[in-house]
């Protein structure tokens, strides 16, 4: 039985709206994270994307320590840093430095998927496949890099050394659960988009899981919709934003986050559409009442030691409201 509160935190990619600039984009973020800090989320996390205008968190690192700077107590993140991208000892050194200037706040979330497209990907990093395969080895440099061991190595993240960056393993498959559970690190799981594997990845980090110094038993993280309006109505129509954003991505033709409208016909049946409805599996959308209602039952069912809300609506106000809204849900909850 679980006893524990479940914590809430945002998953945020830093969304371009219609008719907003980067510097707006970026101003609405250090906004939603200070208000997240006042209604009591205990983490604020930002995904490294690449190649889409609307999306704005491709320097993942660089934006964190914007939030950081920002906020005073929540913990800011990667969710993920997309760790085939990069080199190791380059992420040690970014992360052990944000984490030095900002102490006991900054998280290392890590995936393996590149966050992009494949041609960008090459670009990214030419032998991005083979740095792919070999992600359990690259975490294992993160974790040797960050260790005060790593002084006698004759390759050091000096910044990195003995520096407490709390390192997630981040995931959409099956995969990254039998990592997170073999290295006994936390997990989360992409359940906001990606949720054909949500449960045979729970079982398997948690049937798998090995204690560790870092974590004695199984952390469990699940990635949720949310869009909560003071009406069923108004959060259906807030909601449109996303749908017309899903078609994008499904059309290939991705644009700017759109205002919303009245629900359609039209839409309706795009949510109807069994890809798409797959994909919105764990979305709660509607007022407080029918949100709380659905949150419920997702986190008897999961037993998630977390919530991590993903957000997306046009406007900046309507998207704090609902983050407001949900916060007042979890304390509900678990009170």
């Amino acid at each position: 039985m679980k006893t524990q509160p479940t914590l809430y935190s945002i998953l945020d990619l830093a969304l371009v709206s219609k008719d907003h600039t980067l510097k707006q984009t970026y101003n609405n973020v250090l906004n939603l994270a200070q208000n997240a800090e006042r209604f009591g989320y205990a983490r604020y996390w930002l995904a490294e994307h690449h190649n889409s205008s609307n999306i704005a968190s491709s320097a993942t690192s660089v934006l964190i320590g914007y939030v950081a700077a920002g906020t005073n107590s929540i913990r800011i993140g990667s969710g993920g840093i997309m760790l085939p991208n990069h080199s190791p000892l380059i992420i040690a050194e970014q992360f052990g430095t944000l984490a030095s200037i900002y102490e006991n706040r900054i998280d290392l979330g890590l995936g393996r998927a590149p966050g992009t497209d494949r041609e960008t990907a090459q670009a990214i990093r030419s032998d991005f496949m083979k740095a792919a395969q070999s992600f359990p080895e690259e975490v294992n440099k993160i974790q040797q890099y960050f260790s005060a061991e790593n002084k006698n190595s004759k390759v050091r993240a000096t910044v990195a050394e003995g520096v407490d960056v709390p390192i997630y393993i981040l995931g959409s498959s099956t995969d990254s659960a039998h990592l997170a559970a073999k290295k006994g690190l936390p997990y989360a799981f992409a359940s906001h988009f990606a949720t054909t594997h949500l449960w045979d990845a729970i079982e398997i980090y948690r049937k798998e899981f090995k204690p560790s110094n870092d974590l004695q038993k199984p952390y469990l993280i699940t990635g949720v919709n949310i869009i909560v309006a003071d009406t069923d109505e108004e959060a259906q129509r807030l909601s449109t934003s996303l749908i017309r954003m899903i078609i994008g991505i499904f059309t290939g033709k991705r644009d700017f986050v759109q205002p919303p409208i009245d629900m359609t016909n039209e839409l309706e049946g795009v949510l109807q559409n069994p890809q798409v409805h797959q994909m919105l599996k764990y979305s709660f959308i509607g007022s407080k009442a029918t949100v709380k209602a659905g949150i419920k039952e997702f986190i008897a069912q999961t037993k998630a030691d977390e919530l991590i809300a993903v957000t997306n609506i046009y406007d900046g106000k309507d998207r704090i409201r609902s983050y407001e809204l949900f916060a007042e849900i979890m304390k509900e909850l678990n009170s």
